[in-house]
């Protein structure tokens, strides 16, 4: 029998499957699911402690499992869908976060990257019409601190960071999203361990993680179907307005606005995702310890944000 590997991110909610999924044991296939049954409940917690990031379907059962996905799609977006918005924040972030790491795979893949770029223009479409759709999204915890999932998070802070800030125009929103949910690209490709303080890192382990916007910028500069503002949002993601980020130490005015949403919105995710930091407590380091690196105004962005979702 063939089989073909399908993301773990992709099967949110209560939508029964209609096809078996399989995980691969001693490279064997082995029955984790059968068709009629669903992902409810401790069956996801229990792939993600395992940090099981593919399953796997019979190729027989690809038009069955590309209905399931376009199944939960239409339920999630549609605002008058009969699911709660906890279920629907929960297929558009799975959603969101297989896209993400499908270009992070393979991000000469001009298709995924597209499906990417699309994605996000909906994403962004999700938060700003759903008022509950933001809280939706962010109190998904990323329990085995994935890349993808990250990016994702980072992507909403930056989003609702813009809608702030007064930033409407579609084509920017939707880049904005795009390069954010993208902006840790080079970490894939990467042993480093970042999941934990950078105080702790090694001066040669610290040199190896400053160098990763620039590691992924260059990996995908010369890729066509790159958006030139993705790939600024890439190499500029760590820059700081007071010159003290990098790779590059730019001043605030050398810097694409956009990156300069991004960098915030990471530097509280990352101390909540990779050095598991309550969010409420995670605010209040970014404030403190981070003082002059990010606009004060984002910081209060963010108070607000945190104050809303984590109460």
């Amino acid at each position: 029998m063939e089989y073909l590997p399908i993301r773990v991110s992709t099967l949110r909610g209560d939508q029964k499957i209609n096809f078996d999924a399989y995980i691969m044991i001693n490279d064997k296939q082995i029955l984790y699911l059968r068709r009629g049954d669903s992902f409810e409940g401790t069956r996801l917690v229990r792939l993600k402690e395992k940090k099981v990031r593919k399953m796997y379907i019979l190729q027989s059962d690809e038009k069955n499992y590309r209905s399931y996905i376009d199944t939960n799609l239409s339920l999630a977006y549609d605002s008058k869908s009969p699911k709660s918005i906890e279920d629907r924040g929960q297929i558009v972030q799975g959603m969101q976060q297989a896209a993400a790491e499908d270009v992070m795979e393979r991000p000469e893949d001009e298709v995924s990257y597209k499906h990417a770029k699309d994605g996000a223009a909906k994403y962004v479409d999700f938060l700003l019409k759903e008022d509950k759709g933001l809280k939706s999204v962010l109190q998904i915890e990323n329990t085995d601190q994935n890349i993808g999932h990250h990016g994702v998070t980072v992507s909403t802070y930056s989003v609702a960071l813009a809608k702030s800030l007064g930033i409407t125009d579609p084509k920017q929103t939707q880049l904005l999203s795009l390069g954010a949910l993208l902006h840790d690209f080079a970490h894939t490709k990467s042993d480093l361990k970042i999941n934990r303080p950078l105080s702790e890192f090694n001066p040669e382990e610290l040199k190896s993680y400053q160098e990763h916007p620039m590691v992924g910028a260059t990996a995908v500069k010369d890729l066509r179907h790159f958006d030139r503002t993705v790939i600024n949002i890439i190499l500029e993601h760590e820059e700081c307005i007071n010159q003290s980020g990098f790779p590059n130490k730019k001043h605030e005015n050398q810097v694409d606005p956009l990156s300069v949403i991004v960098s915030s919105a990471n530097a509280l995710d990352r101390i909540i995702t990779f050095e598991r930091v309550a969010p409420k407590e995670a605010i209040k380091k970014l404030t403190i310890e981070q003082m002059g690196r990010h606009p004060l105004n984002h910081i209060q962005i963010l108070q607000k944000i945190v104050s809303e979702t984590y109460t």
